[in-house]
């Protein structure tokens, strides 16, 4: 098969397709309030980027969960086997988060708002693959 066919089927399923669509909007809510606790609070980039961060995650584990990978269960061993992968799969990103923030904002002097949003592209992709191949995996 044509290789361009290969990633236009790959982006163009169900799942994807979810996971870019709630990806958006967790991202959204991540530069939103990153960027609300950072100029209109006066909060630190990296104050800001822990609220932003809390927020988003909260928002991303309810609809990765039912919507993105259809994760029914709510028996405890499973909620608490993906609440938990997922937090500490998030906790990984979040230190490259931080990583890359410092490296754009401390080191290369950029605003906040643009060093979170190219911040946002790394991290999403590191998501989808801790998501997809580790926490929400069919058995």
């Amino acid at each position: 098969m044509n290789p361009i066919k290969k990633i236009w089927r790959f982006f163009t399923t169900p799942e994807m397709l979810l996971y870019i669509l709630f990806g958006v909007l967790t991202t959204v809510i991540n530069v939103v309030v990153f960027q609300y606790a950072n100029t209109v609070l006066h909060l630190s980039w990296q104050v800001s980027n822990a609220a932003a961060w809390v927020l988003a995650v909260l928002f991303a584990f309810i609809t990765n969960k039912l919507y993105v990978f259809k994760s029914k269960s709510f028996t405890a061993a499973v909620f608490w086997r993906e609440f938990f992968g997922f937090f500490g799969a998030r906790l990984l990103s979040l230190g490259v988060d931080y990583v890359c923030l410092w490296l754009l904002i401390d080191l290369g002097h950029w605003s906040g708002l643009w060093a979170k949003i190219a911040d946002n592209v790394v991290v999403v992709a590191i998501n989808y693959v801790l998501s997809k191949l580790v926490i929400f995996r069919q058995k």
